[in-house]
């Protein structure tokens, strides 16, 4: 009998992509100057990729980091990403001490690299229906466990090179006395060969194949990295409808402990599973699951491995008691729908379970799973705080995009507790948006507002009753709280969030003049256009606002969401590739007019009810939006170069009865929160064509000095004022 078996290099092998799997990654996480080592996770970005702490001194070995008071180290593992081989790294970040920011970031002397960390695999399957691997080490299991496996499939597993003869020869003879196929020959070799890289098709030729390449692993890999990779990839049957893949998933979905802590007997159950993973299932057949304990725990008798005694306790305690731990599917369920609608589209042979792909995404996973949490918890309170909603199908739906790049950097489309929801709200769910609409209306006011004179913040409307002659008859819109004002700045109408003076700023610049400049920014508005549409009488998905909002963010442009960089083969040939990276999107408005909207919001959200958190005053801007009869609660906004929307709402369509800022507000705040400590960015400053004068507060005039209410706002150069009269109504 072998002994305790060592593994010492196990990674070439569990690195290698066989032809028929499947890769779902993170994008790279980049360490730059203003990350925050806490507020950014940090911390909780090496440790969910394996790195080790170490302490009193400077990391070693690839994989371990040092975190002092004023440094940061890390020692970043060697990945190939996007075409190209990452070589193993050493990194030193210079941290603030008070704030705990990153202030510099240096690679050693004489060293080159991009200051990133690897990505983190997200899912193995584009179907969303595998739970999440959890791989272990051969040399951390006891004995019991491993030989348990090799005893059921592959007792010659040491002796052979890869392909067993006496086991084939065996198999030919029953085969031939049953008058059917009852039993196969397939080493353990062979089966990993045939779980990585080969088609469930069935063949002589597929047979032959499976032989030679197994062959060709035996003399690559020893065979304790070929066990270690075979014990991570194996099937174990799909429990709660999800597949488990690896023995350390196993363990946990059945018996709900680690595999290094599973007993004899909980062992051979497990071991028993794999030759026929559903019909041996424990939770489906006890019986047949019994049955095939006691062969393989018979067959390590007669191998001789265990203590004969252990094995007849083990017979005498029958079946273990199943303590099933319902696993959920890797990966973010809406977001990797979406990718399989992509790969589906772009490369249809790779989108089923027999081809194998690479997804490279753009996703941030520790700021994934920062949102998923904030909105989990976020619908929990909800609940306890309106005990109406615990009986009704409440859920939200977040989505974050890089301003820049069109990067999508989380993406929520449900409510993460309901495993079982697979409507994705983000891109498909159309809702009513309410007042998030009126910023992008003064997007064409103070660029071309309909080839009238631009308007600019300080502009006085009108905020007098109004009745419009349409073709379905006459509409009065009316403000929020049913009251006029006589007439109001289109800031002080933009923060107090008054309909009636938006409604008459559109009708002046045209309404489908700026129709249009909304559906520029991605909006679908009718033709022609309903005047309603300024308030927010029309359906967007929280994607589709959050690209719009990407105008505000992106200096006029618009970026269309990305959700992945590349698709590619497992070899690594490439099959798509999307991003487009810094630079492009489409210009929607002139930089001047999307700033003057920024500081616009930014103003609104200070001036909102409820506490700013102090990290963002002064960073981030935002508007809310509640659909009529508060059926929908929006909130969308950002900082830097992150957009974030945020939706809440019932999915039947009833009224939720809270505004954007009650129900969706507090999700956004917090995950804009931390997407702000993970993507610092310097203040670009105003265009260069924006100026700065001083304004009467009750009439919007210019004036030369300061003098009492008398307030600075904000003009594109040009568009100021240039008589005393001001716009009062049209």
């Amino acid at each position: 009998m072998p002994g305790r078996v060592g593994i010492a290099h196990a990674a070439a092998l569990e690195n290698e992509l066989g032809r028929s799997e499947t890769r779902i990654w993170s994008a790279p996480f980049e360490l730059q100057a203003g990350l925050r080592v806490v507020e950014g996770g940090l911390v909780e970005r090496l440790e969910s990729l394996g790195y080790e702490r170490v302490r009193g001194r400077r990391p070693e070995r690839p994989g371990e980091f040092f975190w002092g008071h004023d440094r940061f180290w890390i020692y970043r593992r060697d990945y190939r990403h996007a075409q190209e081989r990452h070589r193993e790294q050493l990194f030193e970040l210079i941290l603030d001490r008070a704030s705990g920011r990153v202030e510099t970031v240096r690679v050693p002397q004489g060293e080159a690299g991009e200051a990133r960390l690897e990505p983190v695999l997200l899912a193995e399957s584009l179907q969303a229906d595998r739970a999440t691997r959890r791989p272990l080490r051969l040399d951390a299991l006891p004995d019991h466990v491993w030989q348990a496996v090799v005893a059921a499939e592959d007792g010659r597993f040491f002796d052979h090179g890869g392909v067993d003869s006496r086991a084939i020869a065996r198999a030919l003879l029953k085969n031939a006395r049953a008058g059917r196929v009852t039993q196969g020959g397939s080493t353990i070799t062979q089966q990993l060969v045939k779980v990585r890289d080969l088609t469930p098709k069935r063949s002589l030729g597929r047979k032959v194949s499976e032989a030679l390449r197994a062959l060709a692993l035996e003399a690559e890999h020893s065979k304790e990295e070929i066990l270690q990779a075979y014990l991570n990839h194996v099937y174990f049957g799909h429990v709660d409808g999800v597949g488990v893949y690896g023995l350390g998933a196993a363990a946990r979905a059945y018996y709900g402990k680690r595999a290094a802590d599973l007993s004899l007997g909980e062992a051979a159950v497990l071991a028993g599973i794999i030759q026929g993973p559903n019909g041996r299932s424990p939770l489906r057949h006890p019986q047949r699951a019994w049955e095939r304990q006691l062969y393989v725990l018979d067959r390590l008798e007669d191998l001789g491995w265990g203590g004969s005694g252990e094995i007849a306790r083990a017979r005498r305690a029958g079946l273990p008691r199943l303590r099933v731990v319902e696993p959920a599917a890797a990966g973010p369920r809406a977001f990797v729908a979406w990718l399989h609608q992509g790969v589906t589209e772009e490369a249809p042979r790779h989108a089923g379970d027999d081809r194998g792909v690479v997804v490279e995404t753009t996703l941030d996973a520790w700021l994934q799973s920062r949102a998923e949490a904030v909105v989990a918890e976020g619908l929990d309170r909800l609940r306890r705080n309106h005990r109406r909603l615990a009986r009704q199908r409440l859920s939200a739906a977040l989505v974050a995009l890089d301003a820049e790049s069109g990067a999508v950097l989380a993406y929520v489309g449900g409510d993460p507790q309901d495993p079982g929801d697979a409507f994705d709200r983000a891109r498909l769910g159309h809702r009513q948006p309410g007042s998030t609409v009126k910023p992008l209306v003064l997007l064409e006011a103070f660029a071309d507002c309909g080839r009238r004179a631009a308007l600019y913040p300080a502009r006085e409307v009108a905020d007098e009753p109004l009745t419009l002659d349409l073709p379905s008859g006459t509409w009065e819109p009316r403000n929020p709280d049913g009251r006029f004002r006589g007439s109001v700045s289109l800031r002080s109408a933009t923060v107090a969030s008054l309909n009636v003076p938006f409604v008459r700023t559109a009708r002046w610049c045209g309404f489908e003049a700026t129709a249009q400049r909304l559906r520029e920014a991605g909006l679908e508005i009718p033709r022609p256009a309903p005047p309603a549409f300024v308030l927010g009488a029309v359906e967007v998905t929280p994607l589709g606002l959050a690209e719009a909002y990407s105008t505000v963010a992106g200096a006029g442009r618009r970026q269309q969401a990305e959700p992945y960089r590349r698709l590619a083969k497992p070899g690594g040939r490439t099959l798509d590739r999307t991003f487009r990276g810094f630079g492009g999107g489409r210009r929607v408005a002139d930089a001047a007019s999307a700033y003057l909207v920024e500081d616009i919001l930014r103003e609104a959200l200070e001036a909102a009810p409820g506490e700013l958190s102090e990290n963002l005053r002064g960073r981030a801007w935002g508007k809310s939006g509640t659909s009529s009869s508060r059926r929908d609660a929006w909130f969308v906004g950002g900082g830097g170069r992150v957009v974030i929307a945020v939706w809440v709402g019932l999915d039947d369509d009833s009224p939720l009865g809270l505004s954007g800022s009650a129900a969706a507000r507090p999700l956004w705040e917090e995950v804009l929160s931390h997407a702000l400590a993970a993507y610092p960015a310097p203040d670009a400053g105003r265009p260069a064509n924006v100026v700065e004068h001083w304004v009467q507060e009750d009439t919007g005039l210019l004036l030369k000095r300061q003098r009492p209410g008398a307030r600075r706002d904000l003009f594109r150069r040009g568009t100021e004022p240039q008589t005393r009269r001001w716009y009062r109504s049209e």
